[in-house]
């Protein structure tokens, strides 16, 4: 007794067909998804370019603490490409201590007028804040003009930094001066680990 034949399917495709099918939708899917996905960290935040001011004379309020001091005070900071000066002044307006830094060094003079000397502003500067940050770097991050090696966050509708991370330190922008682009931040915290120093300016003056 023969075998009946089997009866064509018109609509069967050859299973590499079904595998590519399938293939593309879960490509097509996957692409969908990376399209709604949110920004990694790999994608820089746009941000306006901003000038920086080579030399400037600023005035504020400045409280730091290493976790376990803390201090706090009025601050005037007198900074060229080639020098900087440092007054700090206690809560009751005393002189608590004046560093300079040239291209021959820092001096360090405290309250009492005992002077101290060192290579550089960034091995004295802990003793006249409370807390070692790069000078050099600091200079930059009160204009909230980081250089390239700066990674800048977030940004406000303005395109003006209010998060930047640099060498480990986080600064964060809470206010700027006025609602110009290029207006100079009024406030700013900057931390690393347990240290801490919270700047408000509220003097700047640009200096050619």
């Amino acid at each position: 007794m023969s075998r009946p034949h089997a009866q064509s399917q018109p609509n069967a495709r050859p299973q590499p067909f079904r595998a590519t099918c399938r293939l593309l939708v879960s490509a097509l899917t996957c692409a969908a998804l990376a399209g709604c996905a949110p920004m990694g960290p790999a994608q820089a935040t746009l941000h306006a370019q901003r000038s920086l001011a080579p030399a400037f004379e600023l005035e504020g309020r400045m409280s730091a603490s290493d976790g376990s001091r803390a201090a706090s005070g009025r601050v005037e900071w007198q900074h060229d490409t080639t020098a900087d000066r440092w007054t700090v002044f206690t809560p009751l307006g005393q002189i608590a201590a004046q560093l300079e830094s040239d291209a021959a060094g820092a001096r360090l003079i405290d309250g009492s007028g005992q002077l101290v000397e060192a290579p550089d502003a960034d091995t004295l500067l802990p003793q006249v804040i409370g807390v070692a940050v790069p000078v050099a770097r600091l200079s930059r991050w009160v204009q909230a003009a980081p250089d390239g090696e700066a990674e800048v966050r977030n940004v406000d509708p303005l395109g003006r930094p209010t998060l930047i991370i640099d060498q480990g330190w986080r600064i964060e922008y809470q206010d700027y001066a006025s609602t110009a682009a290029d207006a100079i931040p009024s406030r700013l915290d900057i931390s690393r680990g347990d240290a801490r120093i919270r700047l408000i300016i509220d003097a700047w003056t640009r200096r050619n």
